[in-house]
């Protein structure tokens, strides 16, 4: 499938009904740890900023995060990978394994099947559509929901199929790509949503195949700005970004009074800011319209540079070198 197909039927996702062979093995875990790589730990991201505060970490690296003793019964692990064969993944389960966490899997198969198979894991087999992983955030968000028992969580996200504003999103991706094209995106949000810009980050540079880059408010008002403070000797070093301000009407009020300040600041000195405001009835709605948004700008810029938008032949190329 290719990657303009794959973003329209995007909505579709939320019509899957993930079902969990072997469910009830691990009982009622009170933390959760998700292990995913790249577009496999996207979702767990988003969850996590839905839902603050709810015990869970999200590991995206070799081996296991640091566990308390007495918290190892009480832990469930959650090996989540897209094709089922990253090493990074299958290496942090084989790890819960020899320590004894309760442990699960989501991938369209691949060895996480075959180890969960072969270990009697809980696992969800989430639908193989031809998509790339970046693109199977709907699929993945659900399958997570329904082994960490968020019923309530998986009847929200399932009406988004019927709410988010496709055609008005790709509308707004491609007039936001035609603005900044021959720019590099630097994205800007509050912490709250950092999980949403680092995606339009991953799809600038996975789809549009652009150097892209993120930072979250407050933090970067303390530091990172002060980079852009350009003087004659140093304006050239900018001049070729241009922000991406990730607007959000549930922000602290401070949040937002700071993206206004930084934004005159930035273009008192020249450089470009446009906003991009997060729109919808429900957290979920405005985050899936945003990253609908996001898709688009990250196709259309891709195809305004001639660029392959579906395939990463450098991550393949790169695996092949680590192999």
């Amino acid at each position: 499938m290719n990657m303009e197909q794959a973003i329209r039927d995007f909505p579709k996702q939320f019509e899957y009904e993930p079902t969990v062979l072997r469910d009830g093995v691990f009982g009622k875990a009170s933390y959760f740890i998700v292990s995913g790589m790249g577009g496999s730990h996207l979702a767990a991201d988003l969850l996590q900023s839905v839902r603050p505060a709810m015990p869970f970490t999200v590991h995206a690296d070799y081996g296991f995060p640091v566990v308390h003793a007495d918290m190892v019964r009480e832990t469930f692990f959650i090996a989540s990978s897209y094709s089922g064969n990253t090493e990074e993944v299958i290496d942090g389960l084989e790890e819960a394994r020899r320590r004894g966490f309760p442990a699960a899997a989501i991938s369209v198969g691949g060895r996480l099947e075959e180890l969960a198979r072969e270990y009697e894991l809980p696992f969800v087999k989430i639908p193989d559509t031809g998509i790339q992983p970046r693109s199977a955030l709907g699929f993945n968000l659900l399958g997570l929901l329904k082994l960490m028992g968020l019923d309530e969580e998986i009847k929200e996200v399932r009406g988004l199929g019927r709410v988010l504003r496709t055609k008005y999103n790709e509308e707004t991706g491609n007039a936001l790509s035609q603005k900044l094209h021959n720019a590099t995106p630097i994205i800007y949000a509050s912490h709250a949503n950092k999980a949403i810009a680092y995606n339009w980050k991953i799809k600038c540079n996975e789809t549009g195949k652009i150097p892209a880059f993120y930072n979250v408010f407050p933090e970067l008002n303390h530091n990172e700005m002060t980079g852009y403070d350009s003087t004659e000797t140093t304006k050239h070093l900018s001049e070729k970004y241009h922000f991406i301000f990730l607007r959000d009407t549930e922000d602290d009020p401070r949040i937002q009074k700071r993206m206004d300040v930084c934004k005159e600041l930035y273009k008192k000195r020249g450089l470009p800011v446009t906003d991009a405001p997060l729109e919808g009835a429900t957290r979920w709605e405005r985050i899936f319209n945003s990253l609908l948004t996001a898709d688009w700008f990250a196709y259309y810029t891709g195809m305004a540079y001639g660029v392959e938008t579906e395939h990463v032949p450098m991550v393949e190329e790169f695996k092949k070198l680590i192999t």
